[in-house]
């Protein structure tokens, strides 16, 4: 099995698909680099010489952000949005949807479970 940045990249895939086991590497930029690593896109990866797995390995590491790299590098981003106190960053501080979308109804996956609200319930409906 081959390891790329740190990753068990799978050997039985074709290599355009196993390259987006990387974070950070989807359809487009896995096709530009083994167009420019020299290698066809449709050959699986236990196919691939040992040659061709350096030129990849060496291609990512010039000129991609890849897993503990790229994800440091969105913490750090997130973490100067907060720190200048940008709408963007008190959002990532309270835990809500950061790109406009309504929260009245649905964000349940970013708010949370639902909390009860005092005052609400069974006595809604009882007189004195």
């Amino acid at each position: 099995m081959a390891r790329i940045a740190g990753v068990d990249i799978p050997e039985e895939k074709q290599a355009w698909v196993a390259l987006q086991y990387l974070k950070g590497i989807g359809r487009t930029s896995s096709i530009k680099i083994l167009n420019t690593a020299g290698v066809n896109v449709a050959t699986r990866m236990k196919d691939l010489s040992e040659v061709e797995i350096a030129r990849i390995r060496e291609l990512l590491d010039k000129g991609y952000s890849v897993e503990g790299d790229l994800k440091k590098e969105v913490n750090l981003n997130i973490k100067r949005l907060i720190e200048i106190g940008s709408y963007r960053g008190m959002r990532h501080r309270r835990a809500l949807p950061v790109h406009g979308q309504r929260t009245r109804t649905n964000a349940r996956t970013r708010k949370g479970p639902r909390h009860t609200v005092a005052g609400r319930g069974k006595r809604r409906g009882v007189t004195k």
